[in-house]
């Protein structure tokens, strides 16, 4: 089957579901505790590893996955575990408004470095990125920077990461990649400065 640019506009379009599970964080932990919505998001991603010991172990195929899976996804975890295993380090680790700078950098600066790069694409700059998905992501990374936060180098520091790390990572999941490595030079930003 190949790979068409709706089928990648559907498989970002599941990436917005992580803005649910901050949210899910930040109800439970001004309702409760940090320890409780930390945990909360632990149980999510164990049952996400169960569904994907079904599909890869017991060689289940599961309706709801197959259809946003790439291919070369079909023997390996789903990108939403490394997502979601990203988010809850970056949570438990991170200024939350660092995290969220590095989270909302990977949702909206990689979908729009896919669907611009796949729809407009023309430059290659590394194996399956291109110049143009590149550059739509350094945008987006930015204005998520400047919404989210105040210090213009940390902006910058972060999402020039986030746009590296997305642009040169291919065989690896960025989805883990973009948010610990944004994040954590945005994190030692906020320590020096």
């Amino acid at each position: 089957m190949r790979w068409t640019f709706f089928d990648e506009l559907r498989r970002k379009i599941i990436h917005l579901v992580i803005i649910l599970i901050i949210v899910l964080y930040v109800v439970l932990e001004k309702n409760f505790s940090r320890q409780i919505s930390l945990f909360t998001l632990v149980f999510i991603l164990l049952f996400l590893l169960m569904t994907e010991y079904v599909r890869l172990e017991l060689n289940i195929e599961l309706p709801v996955v197959g259809p946003i899976l790439r291919a070369k996804e079909e023997k390996r975890m789903h990108g939403a575990i490394y997502f979601l295993s990203a988010t809850i380090i970056s949570l438990a680790v991170f200024d939350f408004r660092i995290a969220l700078t590095a989270l909302l950098m990977t949702v909206f600066g990689d979908m729009f470095a896919a669907i611009v790069g796949q729809r407009f694409g023309r430059t290659l700059i590394f194996k399956n990125k291109t110049l143009s998905g590149c550059l739509a992501e350094l945008v987006v990374n930015l204005i998520v920077g400047l919404i989210v936060l105040s210090n213009i180098y940390m902006i910058i520091i972060m999402a020039f990461t986030a746009t590296i790390v997305e642009s040169f990572v291919d065989e690896l999941d960025d989805n883990l990649f973009i948010p610990l490595f944004a994040g954590s030079l945005g994190q030692l930003l906020f320590f020096l400065i």
